[in-house]
């Protein structure tokens, strides 16, 4: 079965998960950033239209293949679009050898406690029908912790597992990912009070369930180690959060075991503009770098 073959390949391949899900809050900036800027389109039709195209551009790159990039997260547009004829995570992973993965969560509530948790989901159960019956393998879903609160933590990963539960009733494998910022003026404490309530959150789950969790580069080198290696995680990812692709790569090299799942620290540098050659080359340098610290740690 594909799945079969996702799970291993997302359990045991070296690599990383390229996250290409940006929606429509952060649309506008990814554009701008790849040279188009807002007074070039019209609408959200004509908005998504582009991402689209921008998106089937990167994943048919010659370096965008599974050798190293062994997921990608999407957008639910992209889910629905097509690349060369086919959908595209039909074409991901039988064109390129990358597990689809679809971004599920519709936002953040305003932050209270501490911590922003994410908004109501009354059509999760029919998005899951929807990605399963297109081969996405597993979804992912983000909160905000913004400072150290202890019940706060507690909340966003108790909504995570939740979520996380109900997205595994569905045959998918759900990304959790509770971020810390790395703003939070006391980050490291965040990041201990949220390993703490992650490993109870994982203790809690049957042994037939699995997750994969997607969290902040922490302060101090392997951190999460404990995470890494619990029987119920496939694998930890790491987000970019915010810090350049150099400084994210640097930091993750110390974190055995944890590999990346960057976007912004993806694609920063990629243009409208360019050759394909010149573009081509450019995503291909980036992967090489993101996948060395990925897979080479110090």
């Amino acid at each position: 079965m594909a799945n079969d073959k996702m799970l291993q390949q997302m359990r045991e391949k070296p690599g990383f998960i390229a996250a290409l899900d940006q929606s429509g809050g952060s649309t506008p900036g990814a554009l701008r950033q790849y040279g188009i800027p807002e007074s070039d389109y019209s609408g959200d039709a004509d908005m998504f239209r582009l991402m689209h195209e921008m998106r089937v551009r990167i994943i048919s790159a010659p370096a965008f293949t599974g050798e190293k990039v062994i997921g990608a997260i999407l957008f639910e547009q992209t889910m629905d679009g097509q690349a060369h004829g086919k959908p595209v995570p039909a074409f991901l992973w039988e064109d390129r050898g990358v597990v689809p993965f679809l971004k599920v969560d519709k936002g953040l509530e305003s932050e209270a406690d501490g911590v922003r948790l994410m908004k109501p989901n009354p059509g999760l159960d029919a998005l899951l029908e929807r990605a399963s019956k297109a081969g996405i393998f597993g979804t992912k879903m983000r909160s905000v912790i913004e400072r150290a609160s202890a019940s706060g933590i507690a909340a966003i990963a108790q909504q995570q597992f939740d979520v996380g539960a109900q997205i595994s009733a569905k045959g998918l494998v759900p990304i959790l990912e509770p971020e810390v910022s790395i703003k939070a003026p006391d980050k490291a404490e965040a990041e201990a009070l949220l390993r703490d309530e992650l490993l109870k959150g994982l203790d809690a789950l049957p042994d037939s369930r699995n997750v994969m969790i997607k969290l902040t580069i922490p302060d101090t080198p392997d951190f999460y180690k404990p995470l890494i290696d619990h029987p119920r995680v496939v694998r930890v990812v790491a987000l970019s959060g915010g810090y350049s692709r150099s400084d994210a790569c640097e930091r993750l090299t110390h974190n055995h075991g944890m590999i990346a799942s960057f976007s912004r620290a993806l694609i920063n540098d990629l243009t409208k503009q360019m050759s394909d050659a010149e573009f081509d080359a450019t995503l291909a340098a980036s992967i090489d770098e993101i996948y060395k610290a990925s897979v080479q740690k110090s």
